[in-house]
């Protein structure tokens, strides 16, 4: 049996690397090799990675086509959302079917290198698809980690009001807050304001903390209720556990009152709204009461398309499908 180079081994490539390297035409014909795409193949023993279905998607796609949308987004680093459909955008009508990858069409793309097109741009695809309570977390994230500013994102959009997203993330900027640590949290922070209690402050120091400064993941001013996030890393962590028990003593030492919010408990919007409202009730709140029944809770857990509406929209999109 013929021996397969070892740079084979690494990853997806394609018909015509592997005969280049030696591998004869009756080589595909056995087991040894499995077709992911037409001309892009590996070998039946490896095991893919998320990088390597979009390397062989890009293997698979015209030169000139680019990483985009919620793809573009997880290949900076978010570990959320869908993995498929692999996004990838071309700038002219070309028409390809690739298993697991969508492929859009625009008549100008927005700013890229040789690879991708750059985060502003991704975001914006990524709006034109995704619900709003997401869009607020993965803008958030973004924001977060540098990959992103307010003004980079507003700046595209209103320059190329007609690509599609553009009005959603023009709308979505206004309840981003890079300050946001992880995306339950962002997403905590928008029930809390679309149910119409008050808007919470993020990652501020709590004030009166002795010996250290807490921070707490939100808080309401007034009356002041901080509101913890405890995700599965608090619970399985722990150092986390411990900085966790650390960061309550502060808060309790600075008479700091304080909720702490479940994954299980963020599954349950009524139930958790009406908890929060009723500890703020306790510490003198007189405000109206959560309502997750009006347009604006809508807003937050329809399509930011639909959210958006056909008010909010400065122009038709009419220049790329």
């Amino acid at each position: 049996m013929r021996a397969i180079p070892e740079v084979l081994h690494t990853g997806p490539f394609t018909r015509s690397r592997a005969l280049e390297l030696g591998v004869s035409r009756h080589m595909f014909e056995g087991q040894r090799f499995v077709r992911i795409h037409p001309k892009v193949w590996r070998l039946n023993a490896y095991e893919m990675t998320d990088a390597d279905w979009i390397l062989a998607a890009a293997l698979g796609l015209p030169d000139d086509a680019r990483l985009t949308g919620m793809t573009r987004i997880q290949q900076l680093g978010l570990d959320a959302g869908p993995h498929f459909p692999l996004r990838f955008v071309l700038a002219r009508d070309h028409h390809q079917r690739l298993d697991g990858v969508f492929l859009h069409r625009t008549k100008q793309l927005a700013p890229h290198d040789a690879y991708a097109v750059e985060p502003a741009g991704a975001f914006i695809a990524y709006c034109a698809t995704a619900r709003t309570i997401e869009a607020i977390g993965v803008g958030d994230w973004l924001l977060h980690h540098g990959h992103l500013t307010l003004g980079q994102l507003r700046e595209l959009a209103l320059r190329d009001l007609w690509r599609l997203g553009a009005q959603e993330a023009l709308w979505i900027s206004h309840h981003l807050d890079g300050l946001s640590r992880s995306l339950p949290e962002s997403q905590l922070r928008a029930m809390i304001t679309f149910s119409g209690l008050p808007a919470p402050i993020v990652n501020q120091p709590v004030r009166g903390a002795v010996q250290r400064v807490a921070l707490a993941d939100l808080e309401i001013r007034p009356p002041g209720l901080a509101i913890e996030y405890e995700g599965e890393q608090h619970q399985v962590d722990r150092d986390q556990y411990l900085a966790d028990l650390d960061r309550y003593a502060d808060l309790r030492r600075a008479d700091q009152p304080y909720l702490q919010v479940t994954k299980e408990l963020l599954r349950r919007p009524r139930q958790l709204l009406g908890r929060i409202h009723r500890e703020l009730v306790r510490l003198g709140y007189a405000g109206p009461a959560p309502d997750l029944a009006t347009d604006r809770w809508h807003q937050l857990i329809c399509p930011l398309r639909a959210a958006v509406g056909d008010r909010g929209r400065r122009t038709v999109d009419v220049n790329e499908r």
